[in-house]
């Protein structure tokens, strides 16, 4: 990623599936557009037998240079039989940041 590169929802999604084989990738910018902080939903096959802090791991090295550029980054992981099993009972999970108030990280710059 070159130095100045603006950090797109489009862009992560798009690394995370070629280099996770993820089969699901929300990511919603959460700094209101400036693209400075993100939270992720992603759901991977590479995910399996792994813990969470593992998990947040594999992402957090596909995404390093991603990461650094922006302010806050919030992924949630599940492994596709998880993915299914929320969904079929009712939870499916919404991406970090999703569930609260609605707001938005306030005070970021592009």
């Amino acid at each position: 990623m070159a130095g100045n590169a603006v950090v797109t929802e489009a862009g992560l999604k798009t690394k995370l599936i070629e280099q996770l084989q993820a089969i699901h990738v929300e990511i919603e910018d959460m700094s209101g557009g400036c693209g400075q902080a993100f939270s992720a939903i992603i759901v991977s096959p590479q995910f399996e037998k792994k813990t969470t802090l593992m998990r947040h791991r594999l992402v957090n090295k596909v995404l390093k240079d991603e990461i650094a550029a922006i302010h806050a980054w919030t992924p949630k992981c599940s492994t596709p039989e998880q993915w299914e099993q929320q969904k079929a009972e009712g939870r499916e999970p919404v991406a970090p940041g999703k569930d609260t108030t609605g707001e938005v990280v306030t005070g970021t710059t592009a």
